[in-house]
């Protein structure tokens, strides 16, 4: 298990995460963990070009859904340490549409590489910041 350290003045939280797998067969079980959640990281393998419409389209059906009303979501454009990967900006691009929806509710993409660690930090500090500001609308089940 990782600790990243968070700088001031954020207080120590414990954070559950829950590694939901991609492919097909596994997104029935998503909504499962809708309502016990508190923040959505969606993450994007920026090098598989050919399946980023496909990426758009999953992400719009769980925006849509009832229980993830007023959850932040932060999407991970990873692999960013490749040359072939997607910039940032394209990647918003696709999923423009969803954000403009999404307006009233925290929304963000961020370049990452798992391989690296590059963009951990700032992502977990976002997540963090987030999660602390919607507590009240969605209270943490666990200490």
């Amino acid at each position: 298990m990782s600790t990243i350290p968070l700088p001031h003045p954020h207080p120590p939280i414990y954070l559950k995460l829950w590694d939901i797998g991609g492919q097909e067969s596994l997104r029935n079980l998503w909504t499962q963990y809708y309502t016990s959640s508190h923040a959505i990281v969606f993450v994007v393998d920026s090098t598989d070009k050919a399946r980023i419409e496909e990426c758009r389209d999953v992400l719009e059906i769980v925006t849509n859904a009832e229980d993830t009303e007023g959850i932040p979501i932060l999407m991970l454009a990873n692999k960013q340490d490749r040359e072939e990967s997607l910039e940032v900006e394209e990647i918003k691009e696709v999923f423009n549409k969803i954000a403009e929806r999404l307006s009233a509710r925290d929304s963000r993409v961020l370049p990452i590489s798992a391989l690296t660690g590059t963009g951990v930090r700032e992502s977990v500090e976002w997540l963090v910041t987030r999660i602390m500001r919607n507590k009240e609308y969605r209270p943490p089940l666990m200490r």
